[in-house]
């Protein structure tokens, strides 16, 4: 399971539980932000093996 899912599931799941939730809604930004960083690489890499 990749880490952005990972840390968007722990968060929701404590968002919804209303603990801590101050912890979850980081939780789910930094997942967002993993998952966006890695689809960028990913493009990057895909176009840098292709030249």
């Amino acid at each position: 399971m990749p880490t952005w899912l990972i840390l968007i599931l722990v968060g929701v799941v404590l968002v919804v539980l209303g603990v801590a939730t101050t912890i979850g809604h980081w939780l789910i930004w930094i997942g967002v932000i993993v998952l966006v960083v890695s689809l960028i690489l990913g493009l990057v890499g895909r176009r840098g093996s292709r030249v």
